[in-house]
């Protein structure tokens, strides 16, 4: 039983069986194909707009092309000091912006703020010797397991928009994130202020399929260049769009999200009941941070359940993660291993 993380999973049955479905006969090269054509419709119909969307495999291109797109090379990149952007792309940022600045701002429960934003911008003041603040990216779920409200959200909007900034979403755990907050996709994008987001399908039942969000007018020129100089223009992009036409139909994305989100929710309920644990963050969608007893963690592990000891927290900080395919029973037996070593 495996809580590393939801990239651990296989995919969905139903996107398995879209990219056989759509193995059958030719289709025009390039993103030029029907699905291609229908999951951008799609696209539009969720969030209830009109934006540009463009299909890529992968998180870490779908940030870094969205930044680059946003950032100038002498500019600076806002966001958490665990963003996926900032710990864990290899300075794929950095590199596809040609030289952009990241600069973390305060860890606040899992977060950044407002206010911490609007601190950092006020001792900016267009010095040539320094980089022009250009972007605020935050991650919605957060890397830290937590869910931005949509008023916190709107309010990094209007303080970055204030500035002259834009700001990127990573929703690599969108539908996790949408399912906590029970509401429209628009409200938390491009109705509270954000003008880009990389929406991820990967971790929530997908082989490999992401998609860049562009709510922002005129960007889709530039984006179309650098997306092909990037090598993520697919000639077989049906491949691509087979999977997040099968994700997104009858509302699947948002079902498989939900049921991860219980999954995490019922174990974080019942670790932090136990002696000696602490649960590091509130688990409001699939990831749970939580501190516990050594002997513990030995014991978990003895029992065969994988999960990470998280880089830096203390050595007794564990992280777990819940999937779209996460067995009620798996938990259950995770519960009952914890209480066990606890008593």
């Amino acid at each position: 039983m495996n809580f590393s993380s939801d990239n651990v999973t296989g995919a969905c049955p139903e996107i398995i069986e879209a990219v056989i479905a759509t193995n059958q006969g030719p289709a025009m090269p390039y993103g030029a194909d029907d699905g291609t054509a229908r999951v951008e419709k799609m696209i539009a119909d969720i969030f209830g707009c009109q934006p540009d969307v463009f299909l890529v495999a992968t998180g870490t291109a779908s940030n870094a092309l969205a930044l680059a797109v946003l950032c100038p090379p002498y500019g600076s990149i806002y966001c958490h000091p665990e963003a996926h952007i900032q710990v864990d792309e290899c300075g794929a940022p950095e590199f596809y912006t040609g030289g952009a600045k990241l600069v973390p701002l305060a860890d606040r429960d899992g977060k950044i703020t407002a206010a911490d934003l609007a601190q950092a911008l006020a001792s900016e003041h267009g010095d040539v010797h320094h980089v022009k603040p250009s972007v605020v990216s935050l991650t919605q779920a957060a890397e830290t397991g937590v869910v931005y409200s949509i008023d916190e959200i709107r309010a990094l909007c209007t303080v970055a928009h204030a500035n002259g900034l834009k700001v990127h979403m990573d929703g690599a755990r969108f539908a996790n994130a949408v399912a906590a907050l029970d509401c429209a996709p628009a409200d938390m994008t491009w109705q509270a202020g954000v003008d880009v987001l990389s929406f991820g399908a990967s971790k929530n039942g997908a082989i490999a399929a992401e998609a860049v969000i562009l709510f922002e007018p005129d960007l889709a020129g530039q984006f179309a260049y650098r997306r092909k100089r990037a090598g993520h223009l697919f000639s077989k992009m049906r491949f691509i769009s087979a999977q997040l036409e099968a994700y997104l139909k009858d509302d699947l994305w948002l079902t498989m999200a939900a049921h991860a989100n219980q999954c995490s929710q019922t174990l974080a309920t019942a670790l932090g009941d136990l002696p000696g644990v602490t649960l590091n963050y509130p688990a409001d969608a699939n990831m749970i941070f939580a501190t516990l007893p050594n002997k513990v963690i030995a014991g978990l592990r003895a029992d065969g359940l994988a999960f990470y000891d998280w880089p830096g927290e203390t050595r007794s900080t564990i992280r777990l993660v819940c999937a779209f395919n996460t067995k009620m029973a798996d938990v259950e037996t995770f519960i009952a291993s914890a209480r066990h070593h606890s008593a």
